[in-house]
């Protein structure tokens, strides 16, 4: 165990067509945990993540698990190639989920079954384009939370994700979204715009997708992680499995700490953080949160090879 080192996994938005090809071609493991993984799901998902087409990927009942199972297929693939491991692992979002699974909490087979119904019950939550989700650049914590408050009017808007330092997602009804958009810009953000994404992720919409979710949840067999995750809601380690299953429920509805789950392995000795799937968008929110972290990304097979040097030299 390298106590230095963390790996994190995406959330929603780094899916592509033709994703993980590169690092399928060297590494047997990335195919072999599509396979394991289509058994649950039910459908060829190696097939979907290399055809698409890309309105498909973006379904989020579909987006969730293949970027699960890509960063389950990159952790593998790792695992195969190196005895270098983590001291932490977290998550952003359904990230989370690969966390647990790579941590050895969560099975692969019951992690495919939770992210697919997971999906699904935050699709039909708020349908038909009733929610929406934007980011706010340039605007603190508090002014974004506060130009949410004075953007409600009855309907809901709220920071969900913390993601670096002026950068903060919010979600809720659209209207409201779009009355947020317009306040952020009078209160000087940079920048304010929609996110091409039409559930309200991590907002109080979500709580009836959570309800549902909590039975499946409770009926999931966890374990104590091997590696220690840093949850979300949080930015905790949390060992107890009772505790993790209760998180990973209110994790639907409650804002993405990110800012926070990085500084916790920042203070916890972290010093390099490898990113396990498609894009390196994680990357580059946690340097802006501590500068000077070294990161890495499994995103290909350059990403990969750099990793494998600069972590076994």
């Amino acid at each position: 165990m390298n106590k230095e080192l963390a790996f994190i996994f995406p959330g929603q938005g780094s899916q592509a067509v033709g994703m993980m090809a590169d690092l399928n071609l060297a590494h047997p493991a990335v195919k072999q945990t599509f396979d394991e993984a289509s058994e649950a799901f039910g459908q060829d998902m190696w097939q979907l993540a290399q055809n698409g087409p890309d309105t498909l990927l973006a379904q989020t009942e579909i987006t969730q698990p293949i970027m699960f199972v890509a960063g389950l297929a990159a952790w593998r693939a790792w695992c195969a190639a190196t005895e270098v491991r983590p001291a932490l692992m977290a998550g952003h979002s359904l990230g989370e989920y690969t966390a647990y699974v790579a941590s050895g909490a969560i099975s692969l087979s019951e992690g495919v079954s939770l992210v697919k119904r997971r999906g699904e019950l935050m699709r039909d939550a708020c349908p038909g384009g009733q929610g929406k989700m934007a980011a706010l650049l340039g605007l603190d914590d508090d002014k974004a939370i506060a130009v949410c408050g004075d953007a409600a009017q009855g309907d809901v808007v709220q920071a969900v994700n913390f993601n670096s330092p002026g950068q903060v997602v919010i979600a809720g009804h659209a209207a409201a979204v779009d009355r947020a958009i317009e306040l952020a810009k009078e209160a000087g953000a940079k920048k304010a715009m929609p996110l091409a994404v039409s559930v309200p992720c991590h907002s109080d919409l979500m709580r009836p997708a959570a309800e549902e979710l909590a039975e499946q949840l409770r009926a999931t067999e966890i374990s104590a992680p091997a590696i220690p995750v840093v949850n979300n809601i949080d930015a905790q380690i949390e060992l107890d499995p009772a505790r993790i299953r209760e998180k990973l429920i209110a994790q639907l509805y409650s804002p993405v700490l990110w800012v926070a789950s990085v500084n916790t392995m920042a203070e916890a000795g972290i010093t390099t953080l490898v990113e396990c799937g498609p894009g390196k968008v994680l990357c580059g929110m946690s340097k802006r949160i501590v500068r000077g972290l070294n990161v890495f990304t499994l995103q290909d097979q350059a990403g990969f090879d750099a990793t494998l040097a600069a972590l076994n030299s």
